[in-house]
């Protein structure tokens, strides 16, 4: 008994101390973000900002909100990041239900051609990428950046399949003896039973657009056009930063994730479970 309760808090200390690694740089991210460029390097370092709950407290918040345009970006990340996962939502369910219900020629083969491609890095594709957008004057538009999310995703498609395979056949041999054609199955059946992996997979690929930088520096050249991460890139030069505007700047940037995390939270669990992906 003794031996398991001590197991118990030693455990506990050890997630204790995980947590506390884990959340301290994103606390002093926060904390700086309400000093000013100097006193984030004092020494002592301050984990509670002078400015807290005093005038002037929100002056970075402001600042990087108005000088620097970045609620413009924000905008922009939020447009194309919900346009592309949207847009995958849809090829992948569509590509998983035809893999996972439907028999074609060559279907195995496909499958595994599709699930090889999620071991190819972006960057070995990036530049044949940027000869065609360019080729097809898409430079300086959002359409490289929404149309290849359009595609069919292999590790969306194959975390759909796994779910798809997992629905009882009975339920698709009755809707058969009804009538119904292959999209009314997967339009009436599986897209209603899988808003789980479909919740998971959004913000997934939402997280992804979210975050790329490397297409967003390729395509984009004008500055209305940048997208958050873009924007991070203001607050720094060559032989300076604004870290407290970029610090501030970063704040930002993460909020709307964790807000669609924390809306998510149980979907991804569940899709995660019923899709048999493990973490």
């Amino acid at each position: 008994m003794k031996t398991r309760r001590s197991t118990k808090i030693i455990i506990y200390l050890f997630l204790l101390l995980y947590s506390i690694t884990t959340l301290f740089p994103f606390l002093w991210m926060v904390a700086a973000s309400f000093k000013t460029s100097g006193a984030i390097f004092e020494i002592p370092p301050k984990l509670i900002p002078d400015l807290l709950f005093k005038e002037g407290m929100w002056s970075n918040y402001i600042e990087v909100l108005t000088e620097h345009n970045f609620l413009k970006y924000l905008g922009n990340s939020l447009f194309i990041s919900t346009v592309a996962s949207l847009g995958q939502l849809l090829t992948c369910s569509l590509a998983a239900f035809a893999f996972a219900r439907m028999e074609f020629k060559g279907k195995n083969i496909i499958f595994a051609v599709l699930i090889a491609m999620m071991m190819i890095p972006v960057e070995v594709t990036i530049i044949p990428e940027f000869l065609m957008f360019s080729s097809i004057n898409w430079l300086n538009t959002y359409l490289p950046l929404i149309v290849p999310s359009l595609l069919v995703g292999s590790f969306g498609t194959f975390m759909l399949r796994e779910f798809y395979q997992s629905i009882p056949s009975s339920l698709v041999d009755a809707a058969i003896m009804d009538g119904a054609k292959p999209f009314q199955i997967y339009r009436r059946i599986f897209l209603p039973l899988s808003k789980a992996p479909l919740a998971t997979l959004f913000i997934i690929a939402f997280m992804n657009n979210w975050n790329d930088i490397l297409r967003p520096v390729l395509y984009i050249n004008s500055p209305e056009k940048r997208t958050v991460t873009l924007g991070l890139t203001e607050f720094q030069s060559l032989y300076s930063t604004d870290w407290n505007l970029l610090l501030t700047a970063s704040v930002i940037a993460i909020i709307p994730m964790i807000i669609i995390f924390i809306v998510a939270q149980k979907y991804i669990i569940e899709g995660m479970v019923n899709s048999g992906i493990k973490g």
